[in-house]
């Protein structure tokens, strides 16, 4: 099997383990929008779902990435797992029971009620615990395993979230006992509710990680293990701002009621976006360990630009597929007609999500030469970027303001990458096709969005001329691909 052919399979799986639970959580999205009591209520949801986004990172602190970076050195391999995994455990259970007995002061800092706090706090600490544990899994190349514990993580969440909204509220008053479960306007806490038991069935299937490895605490590895996740943290609280506090930027800046109503409309039509987020999630995760592994390769070079060229050409895909059936998925998803007047962000969202998706393939050149710091250094820009224009564009413009300083800021940061990329590590990237499949994508997504509105006559052939200059164009180097 060619190391495409391998990568490819890999990200299929990993697809698997991303795209079916955040489908299904996607589809969620309809039970909220269609059960909540309207966008102000939806935006409660978002804006507590930000802020664990954005703490999870924290609980990470980078460890995921430094373990698969010092898994591949003969001199730590068999310390790393059991190193990481005492360092996440011990900082996760610290973590826990300093939150919990600083759950007021935590509540007024940022703004949230105490009992949606609880939650989000032991969705934190069991989210946490599983980390290296999903990390060994992938270092082991098991992919289904990881899938089926992803995929069971997901269904009851689901399947609570369904039975608490749609079925309790009429189940409660012909079942006796079931009345106890049911309480008038519990809607948000239900959600959570769901979530931390979820959460809590993955802990206990990942649990046999703990029984199985030896606890050897290297110190000195542990040193390193920080010194380069640090950048990884920064990186990541950084990509959290720019992906996730514009939802919590525009409760506070709008304020009240309102405030709360353009933070869930915005969400809801976010989640359009979730198409390319989905695939460069599973992209990424299957591509990260095949870097690693492949950096000593004296073809590496050229089989990085490689990959980056086809996810230019898969996201672009994406990008006029989801522009082109737009309409569709707004009244299929998001059946509420109070959160369209947001669907506005769409087309933006996706262009700045596939801008993060180069910007991650791009990001290889930092990551296997040592020098995460750039990394940080880029993503702290794209943060700067995203808080600036968001507390400058969203007093004039709400929502469209933060989608616009999204795009902006992951347009900046990939950008920046593949400028000093080209220093540190030169890749042979085709910048011509790249630049013209970029460019025949976002010309047919605004034609087709903002000039003719969705219009099915004028979409859907823009989007069957791209697939034929796509197919024309690649077709010798996807045989050739597939024959090795």
């Amino acid at each position: 099997m060619s190391i495409f052919q391998k990568l490819f399979k890999q990200t299929f799986i990993y697809g698997l383990a991303t795209v079916l639970p955040r489908m299904l959580s996607f589809l969620l999205v309809i039970v909220h929008t269609k059960y909540l009591d309207g966008p102000v209520s939806y935006g409660r949801v978002t804006i507590l779902f930000s802020w664990i986004i954005v703490f999870n990172v924290v609980l990470a602190y980078g460890m995921e990435t430094s373990f698969f970076r010092f898994l591949n050195l003969d001199k730590y391999k068999n310390k790393v797992t059991s190193t990481a995994a005492i360092s996440i455990l011990v900082s996760t259970l610290l973590f826990g029971v300093l939150s919990f007995v600083g759950q007021d002061v935590i509540a007024s800092l940022i703004g949230i009620e105490k009992e949606f706090l609880t939650y989000v706090i032991l969705i934190l600490v069991l989210d946490a615990l599983v980390i290296i544990p999903f990390a060994n899994l992938r270092a082991q190349e098991r992919p289904i395993r990881y899938s089926v514990v992803k995929i069971t993580n997901v269904i009851v969440y689901a399947f609570l979230n369904v039975f608490f909204l749609i079925f309790l509220p009429s189940l409660s008053k012909e079942i006796h006992w079931l009345e106890a479960l049911y309480i008038k306007n519990f809607e948000v806490q239900y959600i959570f509710i769901s979530l931390v038991v979820a959460s809590g069935v993955t802990l206990l299937l990942m649990t046999p990680f703990y029984f199985k490895i030896k606890y050897n605490f290297d110190k000195e590895l542990w040193k390193k293990l920080m010194i380069y996740g640090t950048p990884i943290l920064i990186s990541g609280l950084a990509f959290a701002i720019n992906e996730h506090f514009d939802k919590i930027l525009l409760e506070w800046m709008v304020g009240g009621d309102q405030g709360l109503f353009d933070s869930g409309a915005y969400g809801a039509c976010y989640k359009l976006a979730l198409f390319m987020t989905l695939f460069a999630t599973a992209f990424r995760m299957g591509i990260e360990p095949f870097f690693f592994s492949h950096a000593k390769e004296k073809e590496a070079p050229k089989t990085y630009a490689t990959i980056t060229q086809y996810f230019v050409i898969f996201g672009s895909v994406i990008l006029i597929g989801v522009i082109t059936f737009a309409d569709f998925l707004k009244e299929t998803m998001i059946p509420n007609p109070q959160y369209w007047g947001a669907m506005v962000v769409v087309p933006i969202i996706l262009l700045a999500n596939l801008c993060l998706g180069i910007y991650h393939n791009l990001s290889v050149w930092y990551k296997i030469t040592d020098r995460t710091r750039f990394g940080a250094y880029i993503s702290v820009v794209g943060a700067v970027i995203t808080l600036v224009l968001n507390f400058v564009l969203i007093p004039i413009y709400s929502y469209l303001g933060s989608a616009i300083a999204t795009l902006i800021a992951y347009g900046a940061m990939m950008l920046l990458s593949w400028y000093f990329g080209r220093k540190y590590y030169p890749i042979p990237y085709n910048l011509k096709k790249i630049g013209m499949y970029l460019l025949l994508s976002i010309s047919f997504s605004i034609i087709s969005f903002y000039i003719f509105d969705g219009n099915y006559l004028i979409s859907i052939p823009l989007l069957v001329v791209f697939l034929v200059i796509l197919y024309a164009s690649e077709r010798k180097e996807l045989k050739q691909i597939l024959k090795k």
